[in-house]
């Protein structure tokens, strides 16, 4: 994460928003500024990446589940993420990023994302998360227990998000990853 200044503002002013739970819709407004933008007048489209990750941060520490991942070393890391354009966020304009758990599976955690001007979806984003802990990669059966999550009955991540992980997994880390065309 390259936003550190606007990482520690979050850090600093995230207890003077409302709690939430961990499978609630997080909402966290921001503004796009300069360091945003790219040459044609909007957000960059590699930005948004980044700008996301603030949004799982605030939702992480909002649900009050922060801690409890900290104190036992475990980092959340993005495994995989598609994102899809609908319009243009430009320089001053102010918006929220949506973010929202969708499903889980042993090992990630799906969550949908969203850049929302005014009441409108204008990039919308769906991340595959892992937690990496001291000892290697942390089963999702794990975090659940450890945050007293329970799943909620009507929580469901879109059918084809399974096809999208097998379709773009790379191999291991134990193997090797040659790059041939």
């Amino acid at each position: 994460m390259h936003m550190i200044f606007r990482l520690f503002l979050l850090m600093f002013t995230w207890r003077s928003r409302s709690r939430i739970g961990l499978f609630d819709v997080g909402r966290m407004p921001m503004r796009a500024t300069l360091t945003d933008i790219d040459y044609a007048g909007h957000i960059n489209n590699g930005m948004y990446f980044s700008i996301f990750d603030l949004g799982r941060f605030d939702l992480l520490l909002r649900a009050g589940a922060w801690n409890a991942i900290w104190r036992r070393r475990w980092l959340p890391v993005v495994q995989a993420e598609t994102i899809r354009f609908r319009k243009s966020v430009t320089l001053g304009t102010k918006f929220e990023i949506e973010s929202r758990i969708v499903g889980f599976d042993e090992r990630h955690a799906f969550l949908e994302q969203r850049i929302v001007v005014a009441g409108e979806v204008y990039v919308s984003a769906l991340i595959a998360a892992r937690f990496k802990g001291p000892k290697g990669p942390v089963s999702m059966s794990d975090v659940v227990e450890v945050l007293g999550a329970e799943r909620p009955a009507d929580l469901r991540e879109p059918d084809w998000v399974a096809e999208w992980l097998e379709s773009t997994r790379l191999p291991s880390t134990r193997r090797p990853a040659p790059s041939t065309w």
